[in-house]
């Protein structure tokens, strides 16, 4: 696949994976992307590059619906994991496409090339993820589609577009944190039901998140640094402005400060929000 993908710069490959429908193209263009900058043989951005689109292309399938429409599952069942994965299939398609979105949409700022490499690993083992779920599910005899999603991740994405910081305390630091908190007892409920195929797919899935979340920490401080904000204070702030809802415990404490995000930053948001 990797030889008819035109890329212009790193910013142009990855609007172009946003905007494809095809997952396999999607996917093939945001690793493809992510090798060429990281030997540099792409610049940053190009004249050549296309506009940013408002959503990222899908096709027509899974139907989307509220989060609230999306129906719990037991994993003590066939049609359960296979509802499961099909969420996690769904989460880790959109954390593609948000990775792939910081590089493009905040391609101008002044950040180190470094910036891009990160969450160009980021987008790289994304798509992995995502492929690799996509393959458990059609060994289940199932496909990403078959199921209803919600789009709730997309749509913390598209609040955040014009505020960097916003967007790390967001994506990185709630959304994919917290994944770090639900993810141990799911490897632990597939072993137990005897999947362990599952298993070992959550388990790179959670390996690589805690880097992911490690990235989204070190540039989270990195601006604020900059700005002359204290960090935990910063997080606290922009949560409250930007994110619906309360952060929900229990709390991986461990996994998070492995990454760079310590109980100040979050303790207090899940406090008060059951005040």
């Amino acid at each position: 696949m990797t030889g008819d993908l035109a890329i212009t710069s790193l910013r142009g490959g990855a609007i172009d994976a946003i905007c494809s429908a095809d997952l396999d193209r999607k996917t093939a263009l945001a690793q493809e992307s992510a090798t060429r900058w990281f030997a540099r043989r792409v610049s940053l951005r190009s004249p050549l590059d296309a506009a940013l689109p408002d959503r990222p292309g899908r096709p027509d399938r899974p139907l989307l619906t509220p989060p609230t429409k999306v129906e719990k599952r037991s994993l003590h069942t066939l049609k359960g994991r296979i509802a499961l994965l099909h969420a996690i299939a769904h989460i880790e398609l959109n954390a593609v496409d948000l990775a792939l979105d910081i590089v493009a949409r905040f391609a101008t700022e002044q950040v180190p090339n470094s910036f891009f490499d990160g969450w160009m690993q980021v987008a790289f083992e994304e798509a992995k993820h995502f492929r690799m779920v996509r393959a458990r599910l059609k060994d289940l005899g199932a496909d990403y589609g078959d199921l209803p999603a919600h789009d709730g991740l997309w749509q913390a994405a598209h609040s955040t577009r014009n505020d960097l910081t916003a967007r790390l305390a967001v994506a990185p630091l709630i959304l994919e944190a917290r994944g770090l908190d639900v993810t141990p007892s799911l490897q632990a409920k597939m072993r137990q039901t005897g999947d362990l195929e599952s298993a070992a797919v959550l388990d790179v899935i959670y390996n690589d998140e805690k880097g992911h979340v490690a990235v989204g920490a070190k540039w989270f401080r990195f601006l604020c640094a900059r700005e002359k904000r204290d960090p935990a204070k910063a997080f606290q702030e922009l949560v409250r402005a930007n994110f619906r809802g309360p952060l929900k415990p229990p709390f991986n404490d461990l996994a998070r400060a492995e990454a760079g995000l310590t109980p100040s930053f979050y303790r207090s948001l899940a406090s008060i929000s059951h005040a």
